[in-house]
């Protein structure tokens, strides 16, 4: 058990016409975000609908290799633009993205229709597009991240690419497997970096986890049901813990919200691999985070963990006297958990 606290690619195209079941489900999500846009005015609201229409009608009879239009996945890119809370502009160009590179419509044409800011954007990734990624030498990964960030100069951009990389890592399966391999080692070592640097945890887990799923199939799978089957013995043991956890901190008068965590899959699979340790040596699957006040509750809070259980020698981290460059405070420490 650990705990943390801390103060407050695109697929091919097909050229075979959709069924109206498949229009009638594309039309749909896109009415799924249009639902989702209420954080926008109702004239930048109006203005996404126009890049849909252009979107739409620019790649009809387009197929994703699942069958689906293919307006879905720049449908799908928006919508995880707007989770983000992106502006018009960018939903307007993840709409568009691929417009200039799979349509013929040129970049004159997107400033003549909506705009130059939108216009750039769209060419920006467009540019992005045609970088191609060819080793796993760390070093040469972070100098292609730098430059896949300096050629963004709107974040915008990255922001964009990376929900488009999310979408396509979600339907990986149905692209050939032959890719797999070369998608799936350009997300982990480009992609999930790029998403954690801008802060982005959940995308970078999932891109992350995806990665590993179509790299590692049978590992991932065996790891998968070892974690399920330990998740299932111990759902109860977790349950237990956040109670007296609460309770404790509610005895010394301080507030707190404690989160639990399980490590990833890829997380596990990476330290196994790296520290040559079993399934059963892995001792921080499960943890808890703990937010609270300030720094002073802190280490007060670490102090009640530590009489509360057992620490492991070792495993303590002090990131608020040694804080990160990007500005995180923590306490790391890895406890023995009741049996």
């Amino acid at each position: 058990m650990s705990a943390v606290v801390k103060p407050e690619p695109n697929a091919p195209r097909g050229a075979a016409r959709p069924s109206p079941a498949a229009l009638n489900a594309a039309a749909a999500s896109f009415a799924a975000l249009t639902a989702r846009l209420d954080y926008l005015n109702a004239d930048d609201t109006e203005l996404v609908r126009r890049a849909y229409r252009f979107a739409d009608e620019a790649h009809l009879g387009q197929l994703r290799n699942s069958g689906e239009p293919y307006i879905t996945h720049p449908i799908a890119v928006a919508a995880q633009c707007a989770e983000w809370k992106l502006d018009a502009q960018a939903l307007m160009a993840a709409l568009l993205h691929d417009a200039i590179e799979d349509c013929g419509v040129t970049k004159p044409e997107l400033i003549e229709r909506f705009g130059a800011p939108v216009a750039e954007l769209v060419d920006g990734l467009t540019k992005l597009d045609k970088l191609q990624f060819n080793t796993r030498e760390e070093n040469q990964a972070e100098s292609f991240r730098k430059m896949l960030l300096a050629m963004a100069r709107d974040v915008r951009v990255i922001l964009i690419k990376l929900a488009d990389r999310t979408h396509n890592m979600r339907t990986l399966d149905d692209a050939p497997r032959e890719k797999w391999g070369r998608i799936a080692g350009e997300t982990l070592e480009i992609y999930a970096p790029i998403a954690h640097r801008l802060g982005l945890n959940q995308t970078y887990r999932e891109l992350q986890e995806l990665s590993f799923r179509h790299l590692r199939p049978w590992r991932y799978a065996i790891l998968a049901k070892a974690v399920a089957k330990a998740r299932s013995r111990r759902r109860d043991l977790i349950q237990k813990v956040q109670r007296e956890l609460e309770t404790a901190f509610a005895a010394a008068g301080i507030a707190v919200r404690i989160a639990g965590r399980e490590k990833t899959l890829y997380s596990i699979y990476r330290k196994m691999d790296e520290k040559h340790l079993s399934f059963a040596q892995v001792t921080d699957i499960y943890g808890f985070r703990l937010i609270v006040p300030n720094v002073i509750a802190c280490y007060t809070g670490l102090g009640i963990l530590h009489q509360m259980y057992k620490p492991l020698p070792g495993k303590f981290k002090d990131h608020i006297a040694i804080a990160k460059l990007n500005g995180y405070q923590s306490l790391h420490t890895t406890l023995v958990g009741p049996s």
